[in-house]
């Protein structure tokens, strides 16, 4: 059910019809996507402008790139200390979703409190590259990379080392309440730690990553582990990876993206990246692992695996990952 919301933004540019045209259209658009809106939704746009940005041209800009909307320009008064060069937005619109603030660029010091910690939301199916792309997305931007895999396959490790029937919730839950399970970054490399030992190498296998898949559909699991995550990503600025991070786990995360590639292409990936470490395996029983992971996650009935609405989708089949992660960084690096 939709609701009527007040959505906010702001932009700063350069006074020149050029610059504020796109700073305009890029705010407008960019508020739209984020709020899963569109141009039928919204009642009416009020534009103002502080007093050194000419105000005609925000209005024109959104009406030009195709926005049939009722549109309402002005111009602030000129306030000694404020903020220089701004362009602010506020959508009235009817939204089933609650509303999202967008600050880009100079902006962004108007809210601090919504833009200082900011997180990349990086979702999609097993073998689509995301910890690979995730690594180099913190690596360029200097931020910290969350592998929210790790802590999935560390209790799915510790359910296997017991004995446990994974699709069994109750017997995964008994099993796993008392868990310790934590990351710890020593010289910058991430480590997971299970009741006080490093099992980060011992997490890499095929047989941990299918118990990960099922011990993560048990609410218990998915709870455990959630506060983890969100009290990481609300006091410093991180890219976390995973299935449902954009959808539940960080529905309000500023950059989201979703990274797909076909079922083939993410198994031939995996089946050069076990064969590298010696495993014994065939492509055939890869792409067997990779299709029944994509059934498993994207059924459960727990989070499943799905792209959150304000997502860019990218199909990396014809991408390697350091092509995906500068699509991203760049993404990123045009709002701050």
């Amino acid at each position: 059910m939709s609701d009527m919301v007040s959505i906010r933004g702001a932009v700063t540019a350069r006074n020149n019809a050029e610059e504020i045209a796109e700073a305009s259209r890029r705010l407008f658009e960019k508020i739209l996507f984020k709020n899963g809106i569109t141009d039928g939704d919204i009642v009416n746009v009020l534009i103002s402008t502080t007093a050194d940005i000419t105000a005609f041209y925000p209005a024109r800009a959104v009406r030009e790139a195709g926005h049939n909307v009722a549109l309402f320009s002005c111009q602030e008064p000129n306030i000694s200390g404020s903020l220089k060069g701004c362009i602010r937005m506020m959508v009235t619109a009817a939204s089933e979703h609650a509303p999202r603030s967008i600050y880009l660029n100079g902006a962004r010091t108007l809210r601090p409190d919504i833009t200082a910690a900011w997180s990349i939301a990086l979702d999609g199916p097993s073998g689509a590259g995301k910890s690979t792309v995730a690594k180099l997305v913190a690596k360029e931007l200097g931020i910290t990379y969350l592998d929210t895999g790790a802590l999935y396959r560390a209790l799915g490790l510790k359910a296997i080392r017991g004995g446990v029937n994974t699709h069994d919730g109750a017997a995964v839950e008994k099993a796993l309440a008392s868990a310790d399970v934590k990351l710890e970054y020593v010289g910058g490399v991430q480590h997971v730690v299970l009741d006080g030992e490093d099992v980060s190498a011992a997490i890499r296998t095929p047989e941990v990553s299918m118990a990960a898949s099922a011990v993560s559909a048990v609410p218990f699991v998915r709870e455990k582990l959630l506060d983890l995550q969100r009290g990481i990503a609300a006091s410093s600025c991180v890219i976390l990876d995973g299935r449902d991070i954009g959808t539940v786990v960080l529905p309000a995360a500023e950059f989201k993206y979703f990274l797909t590639a076909s079922a083939e292409i993410r198994a031939k990936r995996r089946y050069e990246e076990l064969k590298a470490k010696g495993e014994s395996v065939t492509f055939e029983s890869v792409l067997d692992d990779v299709n029944t992971r994509d059934k498993n996650d994207s059924t459960r009935a727990v989070a499943p695996l799905k792209k959150a609405f304000d997502a860019t989708e990218i199909n990396s089949d014809g991408m390697t990952a350091e092509d995906v992660a500068k699509f991203i960084v760049d993404g990123v690096k045009k709002d701050l």
